[in-house]
């Protein structure tokens, strides 16, 4: 078989078209958080308040893993026609959300020790000046959630209008999955609203220290917050491990897979005696699978007809096994 020939069954392994508008999003909020973080430190150190300083330093672990965020998306971009990684590069992003979320249960720790330190040795608080920072804070965490939220939006659009061009039937679910896969813009997302929830929580605790003299309710609000954002970094984790670690055969997707063939496969009495599926974009899978069968006639193409109407598997692997033979005709895709 001559080269040129063998052009028409080469494919790229580029499976996941990136996230221009997270990518700049993302960088726009890690600048402007990296410039609140200094004001909240310095405000908190100034004023006394362990809410606001340990918001502050809440906000330095945002600044970080946003620009982490931001690295992944540039990374995974930059090096999208490596052929070193097998399955393209999104899997970056999702390292980039791993990672992020492990800040998050760093900075619990610092949260939870410092708060608890305050409540044994309790200083005063200069209560309407920290109020003042705390306020500007949060307005600075709902414009940085807006900007992320424009992203993400932004981001479906864009494959929905690819989606209903390109393919046919499964089109309409397609974007959905894209954006809510993305779990790097996620845990951009998910730091930018722990952030907020800590910021209001600081709030309430110096209004009622202000009014009450509650000095307590400074250092009990920020383990509260504490507690809060370690249930939301837990979840990241979860959700970003299972990619990673490829342990997602839960997913309806591999049911939908089994019964396409399953299906058609019946009168031949074929039957599935391998499978794997993960995951290798947001909504993108691939799939090997091993087939035992009767029927001569059957070929790994007709098998990726079977599974045609799932565009989300993009690359398939296919072993079948005749019953009265040894040696298995196998295909990749």
């Amino acid at each position: 078989m001559k080269t040129h020939d063998l052009s028409a069954w080469r494919h790229e392994h580029a499976f996941d078209g990136g996230n221009v508008a997270g990518e700049r999003g993302t960088r726009a909020v890690m600048w402007i958080t990296a410039v609140m973080m200094v004001a909240e430190i310095v405000a908190g150190w100034s004023y006394n308040s362990m809410a606001l300083l340990a918001d502050g330093f809440h906000m330095s672990s945002h600044a970080i893993a946003i620009g982490l965020s931001a690295f992944a998306y540039a990374a995974a971009r930059r090096h999208v026609g490596d052929t070193r990684f097998a399955f393209g590069t999104w899997k970056i992003e999702v390292l980039a959300g791993f990672t992020s979320a492990i800040f998050l249960l760093v900075v619990v720790a610092l949260m939870v020790v410092g708060s608890v330190e305050r409540l044994w040795s309790p200083q005063p608080i200069h209560y309407l000046e920290a109020i003042v920072i705390a306020v500007i804070g949060l307005l600075v965490n709902i414009v940085s959630a807006f900007i992320l939220g424009a992203a993400h939006h932004h981001h479906g659009d864009t494959h929905s209008h690819h989606d209903e061009s390109g393919h046919g039937g499964h089109a309409h679910h397609a974007p959905q999955q894209q954006a809510h896969h993305d779990l790097n813009l996620r845990s951009a997302y998910v730091h930018v609203m722990a952030d907020a929830a800590t910021s209001v929580l600081a709030i309430l605790a110096l209004v009622g220290g202000w009014l009450y003299g509650w000095d307590w309710l400074d250092p009990a609000i920020g383990i509260i917050g504490a507690v809060v954002v370690a249930l939301w970094a837990v979840r990241l984790i979860t959700d970003t491990a299972k990619v990673l670690l490829d342990r997602e055969m839960d997913h309806p997707v591999v049911d939908e897979v089994r019964e396409a063939v399953e299906a058609q496969g019946l009168a031949s009495e074929t039957h599935i005696t391998d499978l794997h599926v993960w995951r290798v974009g947001k909504a993108s899978y691939a799939c090997a699978i091993s087939l035992l069968t009767h029927d001569r006639e059957l070929t790994p193409g007709k098998v990726r007809s079977w599974l045609a109407q799932h565009q989300e598997i993009v690359h398939t692997t296919i072993e079948i096994h005749q019953c009265e033979e040894v040696h298995p005709l196998v295909s990749g895709s």
